[in-house]
């Protein structure tokens, strides 16, 4: 199954067609930033990159380092792990582009961390429920985070918009079809995988609205049902039925 996984990402790389400028140059990274932040405009307040200065953060799937980059731009030490060593070879040459210092591991984060020492944060976004073993990296950042360190993460819901669309055929669970491992999640079903830690806070969080073929053109144009809602109505919606679990909670 890891295998799969691996060949999955490896083929495309999230959100590596967000530009189309000359690949792996500056302008490309700094037009797949924006298209990312556009479009999750939640993710930067959810990460709080200046938070960490003078801080030592581990990132367990890099991708192609958009929240690495900012991440480095602020901690005193960053590390990236990442199954996908097409991705992070991406991440690696995104961090030379900017000047940036980071350590990189092409790893599976359900394998031995130990030695990687301890860490003030760990942070994870969309890649967990991409696990077959999502328990085993939970398990894994308990041991790695210090006394009193802080685990950030996203991860799937199962109560939302997106999902009902894919149990309707009428959507699938990432741009690229036949993904080989995506869960989705309770807020019960966090809870518990969390037992050991504390203070945990669940927020749900985004649902894509583009119209898919205008999107992939840079045209933001929003699908009928949701256009013709008012703002204030569609964030209730998110925060009711979006497709992102954001997850903040510490250890004891």
């Amino acid at each position: 199954m890891i295998d799969q996984i691996k060949e999955y990402w490896n083929n495309q790389p999230c959100n590596i067609n967000h530009s189309k400028k000359d690949f792996l140059s500056k302008e490309y990274f700094d037009e797949v930033e924006k298209k990312k932040y556009f479009v999750e405009y939640h993710i930067p307040k959810f990460a709080e990159f200046e938070k960490y200065k003078g801080k030592r953060v581990l990132e367990i799937g890099c991708g192609i380092g958009t929240d690495s980059v900012n991440f480095a731009r602020h901690c005193n030490e960053y590390v990236g792990l990442e199954l996908s060593d097409v991705s992070l070879d991406i991440t690696k040459k995104r961090f030379e582009v900017y000047g940036l210092d980071g350590t990189f591991y092409n790893i599976n984060a359900e394998d031995d961390l130990s030695f990687l020492g301890q860490f003030d944060l760990i942070y994870s976004f969309g890649v967990i429920h991409h696990s077959p073993n999502p328990q085993k990296i939970i398990d894994n950042v308990y041991k790695l985070l210090k006394p009193g360190g802080e685990f950030k993460f996203m991860v799937y819901a199962e109560n939302s918009w997106k999902k009902f669309m894919i149990d309707s055929k009428l959507d699938q669970f990432e741009a690229q079809s036949n993904c080989p491992c995506a869960f989705t999640y309770t807020f019960s079903d966090i809870q518990f995988m969390l037992n050991k830690f504390k203070d945990i806070k669940i927020k749900q969080e985004h649902i894509f609205p583009y119209k898919i073929d205008k999107y992939k053109q840079n045209i933001y144009e929003k699908q009928d049902y949701f256009e013709n809602m008012t703002d204030e109505m569609f964030k209730v919606l998110e925060k009711n039925l979006g497709w992102h679990l954001c997850v903040i909670c510490y250890k004891y």
